[in-house]
């Protein structure tokens, strides 16, 4: 019988070490070397007009899908090398997951004027909008998905371990027979959030201006910030009902038959009493040109792809455990020495540029942590409330499951920004009012997280151990204490991380709003990045982003990776 091993908890490592140093230096030099050629940026831009015709919704719900299939594409592939290099290797590890911890904690709306304005200065301006709004949508994407993908590595139960090794699986079998069908469950739940949380920066990614610079790109997201801000109801409402109807066709023609076909990677001794099903992925699966399709084009692409991954890797048995690295060549060195020299200058010069900050900058930057920090704590404890017990029932009754998922995707997936005019203007004459509608757009941008990872966990419990709970007539107390909360735990720290840092970045839009024409803003680190990137003020912006981006990793590496070693040593379902 399967059971959740427990075994003593491994030393901790030290919150902060050499390689987090390394990285700041490196994230640093690029922030700075972004900035430097922000100055060389064209003085005006100005950007196309949009239209709030109705005519004119499909073209642009056409162009932001399309934005976002090309973010998500590579949000995939970004996450499958990565999560696979931290996972399978114990050097890589020491530095790819620091990487992460900075990588996700990186504010998206800080760094995106920084991008903007330097791809504007060496790239056409239509061209450089483009990239990067994929770019700032590839972030908002890709590290809940990385960190699914990196926790069911680092969770795959000993036996199929240990199976693999006794068929002498080479890397590429193993990956494709027991990793990546083991991760699918998390990795399609992850997705649907990815696209979700897409939605949530996409009217950021196409609407965004610094000073007389303007980087507006045709699209939904621009058409719904438009509205909101000259307070279009009706041209609001169309948007948002365009946005819906888009989401619901995703859920009939993508999610909905990846969750019936993703059904079967589920690791079961028995069956389970309803299987998921998708009235699309039936029907194509009966039809003549998909079976003439993988008979000619996919089962021969297949097979191309396995004889060449197992040519190169013939005689290669891929080891049980994670793998560590004897040493590093001269050439690894030489690339490091190279990058810790030129990290060395950039942050050299980004110092000079910190220095001409005044003393009440920082202290008014250290009051904006605290302000921010408290706000972020109390939008998760909210979260986590309510979120597991929900999601647990969604993800434990199929038939819930099908009305409520989509409901939930729906919901999930309307860009908070669209309605958070509204809601400030309704909390403004309350007591607290801004520092309320703050939490709240971070409840709405980042609780969607830790639900859909809850719900993956909860689709995930093996069926068998649900009826071993019946025959034995636990108690609900005891079904929770002994079988959900241990399973749920591993999903529960990844969307948590996902959530807190995703609630970091919806801080720079909740506590700095600019509506009717009116700017409202409270105390915190979030303003002070809106306002340093709409004056221009670039030690304030750099300033800001690293106190923001070593915070996080702090909080990261002291809190949330002892929960993530606790996660994959602890509870591990063997």
């Amino acid at each position: 019988m399967r059971q959740f091993r427990f075994s003593p908890a491994l030393p901790e490592s030290p919150a902060l070490n050499t390689g987090d140093a390394l990285i700041l230096l490196g994230i640093s030099t690029i922030l700075y070397g972004g900035v430097r050629l922000a100055f060389n940026a064209p003085a005006v831009i100005a950007g196309p007009d949009i239209s709030l015709s109705p005519l004119a919704l499909p073209w642009y719900a056409l162009l932001s899908v399309g934005r976002m299939a090309a973010a998500y594409f590579l949000s995939l592939l970004f996450s499958l090398f990565y999560g696979y290099a931290a996972a399978r290797n114990r050097t890589a590890r020491t530095l790819l997951m620091p990487l992460l911890d900075v990588l996700q904690s990186v504010p998206i709306l800080s760094f995106l004027p920084v991008v903007l304005l330097s791809l504007s200065a060496v790239l056409p301006q239509a061209f450089a909008a483009e990239v990067a709004a994929i770019m700032l949508i590839f972030t908002s994407q890709a590290w809940n998905i990385t960190f699914s993908f990196y926790q069911s590595m680092t969770t795959i139960p000993h036996e199929l371990r240990d199976a693999a090794a006794v068929f002498r699986f080479d890397p590429w079998l193993r990956f494709k027979a027991v990793e990546l069908p083991f991760a699918a469950i998390g990795l399609l739940w992850n997705s649907m959030m990815s696209w979700s949380g897409g939605w949530f920066f996409l009217m950021a990614a196409e609407i965004f201006n610094v000073g007389r610079r303007d980087f507006r790109l045709p699209g939904l997201g621009s058409y719904l910030q438009k509205a909101a801000n000259e307070g279009n109801l009706p041209a609001i409402l169309f948007g948002v009902v365009t946005l819906v109807v888009v989401i619901v066709l995703l859920d009939q023609f993508a999610w909905r038959p990846l969750i019936a076909w993703t059904d079967k990677f589920k690791v079961d001794m028995v069956e389970g009493d309803e299987p998921p099903r998708s009235w699309f992925l039936d029907l194509i699966s009966r039809a003549w040109l998909v079976e003439q399709f993988g008979a000619r084009v996919w089962r021969p692409f297949s097979e191309w792809v396995d004889c060449g991954f197992q040519r190169r890797m013939s005689g290669v048995i891929a080891s049980p455990e994670p793998s560590a690295e004897a040493g590093a060549s001269r050439l690894a060195i030489g690339i490091l020495t190279g990058f810790l020299l030129v990290a060395l200058y950039g942050s050299y010069r980004g110092a000079a540029l910190l220095a001409t900050l005044p003393g009440s900058a920082w202290a008014g930057l250290g009051k904006g942590m605290i302000a921010t920090f408290f706000r972020v704590s109390v939008s998760l404890m909210i979260t986590l409330l309510w979120t597991i017990p929900v999601g647990v029932v969604i993800g434990t009754n199929r038939r819930l499951s099908i009305v409520l998922q989509p409901i939930v995707q729906i919901v999930a997936s309307i860009p908070a920004t669209a309605l958070f005019p509204v809601v400030l203007l309704a909390l403004l004459q309350a007591p607290g009012g801004l520092n309320i509608a703050a939490v709240l757009l971070m409840l709405m941008g980042t609780q969607w997280y830790l639900l859909f990872n809850v719900i993956a966990g909860a689709a995930a419990i093996p069926q068998d151990l649900r009826y071993t709970t019946d025959l034995l007539r636990l108690s609900s107390l005891d079904r929770w204490r002994t079988l959900i909360l241990p399973a749920l735990f591993p999903y529960i720290i990844t969307g948590a991380i996902t959530a807190s840092g995703g609630a970091w970045n919806a801080s720079i839009v909740a506590e700095h709003v600019e509506f009717g024409g009116q700017t409202h803003s409270t105390t915190g680190v979030g303003a002070l990045i809106a306002q340093a990137t709409s004056t221009g003020d670039y030690a304030l912006l750099l300033a800001a982003t690293l106190a923001l981006v070593i915070t996080v990793i702090f909080i990261n590496r002291t809190f949330w990776r002892r929960l993530y070693r606790l996660a994959e040593e602890r509870y591990r379902m063997d």
